[in-house]
């Protein structure tokens, strides 16, 4: 099976998941510049999750240009991702009504943490699925980044119920990790479309 209807049907849910989050902001009860101010803490924790939302459709999208076809497996790790990904609105709106009250930031973490496992055993059943000379494994190496992202989540979980502050900032600078696409795989991509193109011109 190609990718096509993966990649559109995982397109739809993050697109969909971006607009529930929107839609749980409230207008604040006064109507002055103090009331909005109090949407402060939940403003911010909109726009992380926002980012983090756009990181994943990112990456997905950079990993299915490496991958051209699926099986049953895939598809289900890939539900699997966007199950984790769908309680990000809930996740967001709850953190963001406590004012960062601990049990809120630790559950946001291990919504953030079960997504990265998710996202990182979809990356694992494409590999497994390409063989030994995979493009996906040639382009993300020994994923350096999302191991140290895995161990920034469970230090900010367990950090949750001492500082959520902390660990706010600790996924704020996760999500600052992933901002810039991994350029090695944009480069192996890059790589492909030249041999495609290459390929076309000889015939």
């Amino acid at each position: 099976m190609k990718t096509t209807r993966l990649e559109a049907f995982s397109d739809g849910v993050i697109a969909i998941l971006i607009t529930i989050m929107v839609l749980e902001f409230r207008t604040p009860a006064g109507h002055d510049w103090t009331a909005l101010w109090t949407l402060r803490t939940k403003f911010c924790a909109y726009v992380l999750s926002f980012i983090y939302l756009g990181i994943y459709w990112n990456n997905h999208h950079h990993m299915l240009q490496l991958t051209e076809r699926v099986n049953g497996r895939i598809l289900w790790a890939n539900l699997h991702l966007l199950f984790w990904l769908s309680l990000t609105p809930f996740a967001t709106a709850w953190m963001g009504d406590a004012q960062l009250a601990p049990v809120p930031t630790a559950v946001y973490g291990i919504v953030l943490f079960l997504a990265g496992a998710a996202f990182n055993i979809l990356e694992h059943l494409i590999i497994a699925s390409q063989g030994a000379h995979s493009p996906l494994r040639a382009a993300v190496g020994s994923d350096v980044k999302g191991k140290a992202s895995v161990l920034l989540y469970a230090i900010a979980i367990t950090a949750s119920f001492w500082l959520p502050w902390i660990a706010a900032a600790i996924y704020a600078l996760v999500a600052l990790m992933w901002l810039v696409p991994d350029p090695r795989i944009e480069r192996r991509v890059g790589g492909m479309a030249h041999d495609l193109r290459s390929h076309h011109k000889d015939c």
